[in-house]
């Protein structure tokens, strides 16, 4: 779908999207509409209980010549926000989308907004865009007409010029959030460690990133034992990728770092999973592809900060080689760790991540993104991921970035008591408490104890990685949790 912003003027014809405020109130432009309809749209307003509430959508077929007009609700104009405006978009699109639409108008006139007209535009746009998104390669036999059609939208503003631009930085990571919903959405038969890291050598460098990708042979050198453990039981090479982005005016800045667990599938391992369900552990790389997403934002967008992402890719599978229950490995950090638990293997992964993170780059701050534990749907939802972190700084400063892009996020506990809950018999620290009371914490608290002093936080995203149903701007499957949520953190807190 090609976006475009044009100088305001009422076509004549064909597909019309107006902005309608609470109380049926029109704006200018859509008050011409409908009376060169001859007040179709505000009787058909009246006729279908229509009231403007936000994101109630009327489609009014064939007034006046015209194709159609989509009547979009925006609720209280003073209170169309970013975020409201970017739902709005969304549910624009997918209206239009079903409808069968080949190309709209979309005025962009909301009445009593406090936004600006370019700002208001490119939010509207860009959650357009975002909810355009769909994974299809490999459907072969999908009918024409159940593809969508809308290849043009042009979105009519006071100020193109102004929308255009401001619209092509949240392209660019809507970009970003296309391709984490790629690598997410991917089978584990064509999304392994080594291929994902080929994705990234392939996409990252040509945006000015430097890659490195680790193998074995070079974990093993560095004593990644945590890691190399979670993946012995596959034919799979587990795989460390490095990503760097050196943006900042002051390329010796100490970088802000992400990590993200890239479990590419997850059996379970030894202590395998039930049938039920497996096939979803496709998705248990979220965390690393969102990572991998954010990298490739800031990268796309020119992001005045130094950054650097690390993904631990490991595949998790009962081979005859796997790791058993009651193994004891060493990490990077020199901790020995007991594995009770095959299945806690993300942990097992981070705790090297981390490590060599922190020891390598000290950061101003590290964040980590993975979908540990089940336990967080449990508490959570799909409403909020888990937020678990040292700083109450950082820990404030992500919370804001969630509720601004709608990545919300909800602060969960960590103390002593769920610390020492970890405490091993045969060795340093073991993988698992041995008791099902806070499953999210007790991942949390054993990440803590590889993050050498590290800023910290830890984003449990199992909760909210898959999306079962649609939403304004994220249509049903992959979400790309986190791409946004941490580019917004970074471009308020850590840019020059």
């Amino acid at each position: 779908m090609e976006i475009s912003f044009v100088k305001p003027a009422l076509p004549n014809d064909g597909t019309v999207v107006v902005l309608v405020a609470e109380e049926r109130i029109l704006g200018a432009q859509g008050q011409r509409l409908d009376k060169a309809t001859g007040g179709q749209l505000t009787r058909a307003m009246a006729a279908g209980r229509f009231t403007g509430k936000r994101e109630e959508m009327l489609m009014v077929p064939g007034p006046a010549g015209y194709e159609r007009v989509l009547l979009a609700g925006i609720g209280k104009g003073s209170k169309i926000d970013q975020k409201a405006a970017e739902g709005v978009g969304g549910v624009i699109y997918a209206q239009l989308a079903a409808s069968r639409a080949t190309a709209a108008t979309l005025i962009a006139e909301a009445p009593g907004a406090k936004a600006a007209s370019d700002t208001l535009a490119a939010n509207l746009a860009l959650g357009a865009r975002l909810r355009s998104y769909r994974f299809d390669k490999y459907r072969t036999k999908e009918k024409p007409e159940a593809k969508p059609a809308l290849a043009q939208l042009s979105i009519s503003t006071a100020d193109p010029g102004d929308a255009r631009s401001a619209f092509a930085a949240a392209e660019a990571v809507a970009e970003a959030v296309f391709f984490t919903r790629d690598l997410v959405s991917e089978p584990a038969n064509i999304l392994y460690p080594e291929s994902f890291a080929a994705r990234i050598q392939e996409k990252l460098p040509p945006l000015g990133v430097e890659v490195e990708v680790l193998g074995e042979a070079e974990l093993g050198k560095l004593g990644m034992g945590a890691l190399l453990g979670v993946g012995q039981g596959s034919t799979r090479e587990t795989q460390l990728v490095v990503m760097s982005w050196n943006g900042a005016p002051k390329s010796k800045d100490k970088p802000i770092a992400f990590v993200g667990k890239g479990v590419t599938f997850d059996t379970g391992g030894i202590s395998i999973k039930p049938a039920a369900g497996m096939e979803d552990m496709k998705w248990d790389m979220a965390g690393a592809g969102a990572v991998t997403g954010l990298i490739t934002a800031l990268a796309g967008r020119k992001a005045k900060v130094n950054a650097v992402g690390v993904v631990a890719l490991v595949e998790n599978m009962p081979g005859g080689n796997a790791q058993r229950p009651g193994d004891i490995v060493k990490s990077m950090s020199g901790q020995t760790i007991e594995v009770l638990n095959t299945d806690a293997e993300g942990r097992l992964a981070l705790a090297d991540a981390l490590w060599y993170t922190a020891t390598r780059f000290k950061p101003r701050a590290m964040i980590d993104l993975a979908t540990l534990t089940g336990a967080i749907i449990i508490a959570l939802g799909s409403e909020f991921a888990g937020l678990f972190s040292n700083d109450d700084t950082l820990a404030e400063r992500l919370a804001a970035a969630g509720e601004a892009t709608g990545e919300r996020l909800w602060r969960m506990p960590m103390t002593d008591a769920y610390d020492k809950a970890i405490d091993s018999d045969a060795a340093d620290v073991k993988n698992i408490s041995g008791d099902r009371g806070a499953g999210s914490a007790i991942g949390a608290v054993f990440l803590k104890r590889f993050i050498n002093d590290s800023k910290w936080a830890h984003l449990d995203i199992a909760s909210v990685a898959w999306s079962k149903k649609d939403k304004p701007t994220v249509p049903k499957g992959a979400t790309a949790f986190g791409v946004r949520l941490l580019d917004r953190l970074v471009a308020d807190n850590y840019e020059k």
